[in-house]
């Protein structure tokens, strides 16, 4: 990806006026390499004259289109019709880094873009100049960032969040350097506009897709890096759920440093092709219990039980993925959430605020059933049903304050070889069914 300067001349355009006022840069005018630009170019953003420097950094979201101008008090005339390139900023700094600590650089001699100021947006940087310039807001980062408030379960308004901790009030990811947070958002009741869903998986870890709309992503991406590297360079996940102008906070995660992150192939937007996007893998960070204002679950999706299933490796941290029993398991859960919906109750999936259960239903809004799926063979049996009774004990603890009675049930893929199962699961308060029995967990 191509990296460039974007330089503001305030006497023609307040921008210092415009971000006092709360508003958001979403493009920016530019007259030259137009057929250059891309979605996921990089780019600075530099204050002309004595007193002005290095103010922000960002990425462009798309190629550049003629229209015209918004007319408003922070123009000092009308510039009529531009080329405006759309664009999200990542990072303001609170005062501009002066030209005077690059002229020395090396970096910044010969082929310059201090040059060219004078002439018109962008200005092309070399690696080595983006560089230098990241080097600068890192060395910038304010001191005694403020201490995060938002508790699991606030909502708040998403202005209002970036007002508090940093970061662009746009996007899906918005890295707060200023405050050493990374936002998160993500709305896991409906498909991500990346081609695939955020949400729980079955190896227990939260899947969040990362930036990049166009082609394949890759680390190129000031976001994608910063979560990948957050732990490195001190920074917080911070998840919320919901994309609009009011966020649910969810709670701190972190990447999981066995596995970070996968890749997957998506259909490209408008069908056809397909292309690369990164998962990466979250973990939550302590419990994230949430008040009883949150509600469970949202749309039951239905999980894919074509997937072939991966090969065993050594010391599965679950034994259900490393054999055989993955597409078992997928079926199994599918099989029920279809038998439940012929009932008439509710299907549920977790949300990105709820407990990785398998899945949940309701009859009313009182009554909530969690369940885990579990597939048997002989040899695993009674590691997955010690597996399964210690995950639906969680759950259900982390449930109870959010509706009046649950119930918890572990569904298998087969009666127990040994019947001493059917009194420890009565005893611990879960009720132990598979297929055949749906009439008795399904009232």
């Amino acid at each position: 990806m191509n990296a460039w300067l974007l330089t503001c001349n305030q006497d023609v355009f307040d921008l210092a006026s415009f971000r006092q006022d709360g508003h958001e840069l979403q493009s920016w005018s530019v007259v030259r390499y137009r057929r250059e630009l891309a979605d996921g170019d990089r780019f600075v953003m530099w204050i002309t004259g004595s007193k002005g420097g290095l103010i922000g950094r960002g990425r462009f979201t798309g190629p550049p289109t003629q229209q015209a101008s918004s007319p408003d008090e922070y123009w000092q005339e009308d510039p009529g019709q531009r080329w405006y390139a759309p664009l999200v900023m990542d990072e303001w700094l609170d005062e501009p880094v002066p030209r005077s600590e690059f002229t020395e650089d090396p970096r910044f001699l010969g082929t310059s873009p201090f040059r060219t100021l004078f002439a018109g947006n962008p200005h092309r940087l070399s690696d080595d100049q983006w560089e230098a310039f990241n080097k600068a807001f890192e060395q910038r980062r304010t001191p005694g960032s403020p201490n995060w408030e938002p508790r699991p379960g606030d909502t708040i308004p998403r202005g209002d969040l970036h007002g508090l901790y940093g970061g662009s009030r746009v996007g899906d990811i918005s890295t707060c350097t200023e405050s050493g947070n990374v936002l998160l958002f993500a709305s896991p009741h409906t498909k991500h506009r990346q081609g695939c869903r955020n949400g729980w998986a079955e190896d227990g870890t939260f899947h969040y897709i990362g930036e990049g709309s166009d082609g394949d992503q890759d680390f190129a991406s000031t976001n994608n890096t910063a979560i990948r590297d957050h732990t490195q360079e001190g920074l917080a996940l911070r998840l919320f759920d919901g994309d609009g102008d009011v966020v649910r906070y969810v709670g701190e995660f972190a990447v999981d440093p066995s596995a970070p992150y996968d890749y997957a192939d998506v259909p490209k937007p408008g069908g056809g092709s397909t292309r690369r996007v990164i998962r990466f893998h979250l973990l939550p960070v302590g419990i994230a219990s949430q008040p009883a204002s949150v509600p469970v679950g949202c749309e039951y999706r239905v999980a894919d039980d074509t997937v072939e299933p991966a090969a065993a490796g050594p010391g599965p941290v679950n034994a259900d993925l490393a054999t055989r029993n993955l597409k078992a398991h997928r079926r199994l859960q599918n099989d029920l959430a279809a038998a439940a919906r012929e009932r008439g109750m509710t299907v549920l999936s977790p949300s990105a605020a709820d407990p990785d259960f398998d899945l949940a239903w309701r009859r009313g809004d009182d009554d909530l059933v969690v369940c885990e799926v579990k597939s048997l063979t002989r040899t695993n049996e009674a590691r997955q049903l010690r597996l399964g009774v210690g995950q639906l004990l969680d759950y259900y603890d982390l449930l109870r304050t959010r509706t009046a009675n649950v119930r918890a049930v572990l569904w298998v893929e087969h009666e127990p070889s040994d019947s001493r199962w059917l009194g420890i699961c009565h005893r611990a308060g879960i009720e132990l069914a598979w297929p055949g029995r749906e009439g008795d967990i399904l009232v």
